[in-house]
């Protein structure tokens, strides 16, 4: 400025800015201040040189030290490997059983297990495991095959229905409307039964009419009094726990049309350690079973076969 004015009451020139008479002093700068910029400066120019920092046409700047976020990562992965290593040789020896029975084990599939469901399993079955319209409740005691560690294993490793799988679990419903095993009224004859049998609708002429034709169609995989059978997968029908749900328009559904669920094998997909660790953990939600005992003629060559 050619005539700077100077502040009266500190002696010390202005800008020449105003805003509603508010003037504004041009004191020099802390020189703590200018000398952490200047550093900073210092130290941006080198962390530019050392680090990937400019955007090239296909690639960043490499930097001196060759350092890079995915190489930390892998460095820190191959580390975790290392230090896992004994314990999942531990586990792929040991049979799921004896997983089950070794509390050490345990833990540590239930830890593995979990993080492995997180990503292979909440997409059908929920992040808390409580499953929707189609995609069993893994919480609970309710079981299509069967809730020990062994079975709900096989069903892991082949999967339910699938294709190519020659070891996986399948059964099929018939489509009794659409294939004209039963009409409309019939049908409604079997829902109104079946609603009974779970205790979600008063017993009708409706219901004592579908009776007969459950006991002469269903009986054979849902057992007389709806109990299910779990080598054929057939669900409990007398509990009011529902896979597709217990309306009279879901169950019409199912009975017209069948239900074709299909889950994957992840015997061919995960490593048998993860699969172990995926079943240890379904088994430890709440709704696990005890192995079931031995057949008598199993017992019996037990200790005969533990002489050998």
């Amino acid at each position: 400025m050619a005539n700077p004015k100077i502040d009266d009451a500190t002696g010390v020139e202005t800008v020449g800015h105003e805003w509603d008479g508010i003037e504004e002093l041009n004191n020099p700068l802390p020189r703590w201040w200018l000398w952490s910029f200047y550093a900073c400066i210092v130290f941006s120019i080198g962390y530019c040189v050392a680090y990937p920092a400019w955007p090239l046409i296909d690639k960043a700047t490499a930097g001196t030290l060759g350092w890079t976020s995915r190489g930390q990562l892998d460095g820190e992965m191959k580390a975790e490997t290392a230090r896992r290593a004994s314990l999942i040789a531990e586990l792929g020896k040991a049979s799921i059983e004896q997983i089950a029975a070794d509390p050490k084990l345990r833990r540590a599939a239930i830890d593995g297990g979990r993080a492995a469901f997180k990503v292979n399993c909440i997409q059908c079955h929920g992040n808390g495991a409580a499953g929707s319209a189609g995609y069993p409740n893994l919480n609970d005691d309710d079981w299509l095959w069967g809730g020990d560690v062994s079975a709900i294993h096989q069903t892991l490793v082949n999967g339910i229905r699938q294709p190519g799988d020659d070891a996986t679990r399948i059964s099929q419903m018939p489509s009794f409307g659409r294939d004209g095993i039963l009409n409309a009224a019939q049908v409604q004859d079997v829902v109104s039964h079946v609603r009974v049998l779970a205790g979600e609708e008063k017993p009708s002429a409706s219901a004592q009419r579908g009776a007969q034709l459950y006991t002469d169609n269903c009986t054979v995989c849902h057992g007389a009094a709806g109990e299910g059978n779990r080598t054929v997968g057939a669900p409990g029908l007398n509990d009011a726990i529902w896979l597709y749900g217990g309306t009279r328009a879901a169950l019409t559904q199912s009975i017209t049309n069948a239900r074709y669920g299909v889950m994957p094998s992840w015997g061919n997909r995960l490593d048998p350690v993860t699969v172990k660790m995926l079943a240890t953990y379904v088994h430890s939600l709440g709704g696990g079973e005890e192995a079931p005992a031995p057949a008598p003629e199993e017992a019996a060559a037990a200790p005969a076969a533990a002489t050998k």
